[in-house]
């Protein structure tokens, strides 16, 4: 699971987000690393490159707008993302087709 890296004291004043800043202040606790504080973003915290940009399920994760599109996707790598401009109809066709090829669909 991803560490949430939030804002130093976002709780608190109401009127900062929790969206990460880095902290500047010069007496900044949290700048200097001191223990019981927040941890900041570091390279350590990095992903393994082999799973780097993967759906959680492990899949690569491929927007899908047609039939053909579709039929050239390999099962065992990649996994469908039905693009949300595609009727209900369909859809419903991708869907058994999907399940024709062995095909993962992340949003059925």
């Amino acid at each position: 699971m991803r560490k949430k890296f939030k804002r130093q004291e976002y709780a608190r004043y109401k009127k900062l987000g929790e969206k990460w800043r880095r902290p500047k202040g010069r007496t900044s606790k949290m700048r200097r690393y001191e223990k019981g504080k927040p941890a900041m973003p570091a390279i350590g915290y990095r992903k393994p490159r082999e799973v780097r940009g993967l759906h959680p399920s492990g899949y690569e994760d491929v927007l899908v707008s047609n039939m053909e599109e579709l039929e050239a996707l390999d099962p065992e790598k990649q996994a469908a993302r039905i693009a949300s401009a595609v009727g209900t109809r369909k859809k419903n066709l991708m869907l058994e087709k999907a399940r024709e090829l062995g095909i993962k669909v992340l949003n059925p």
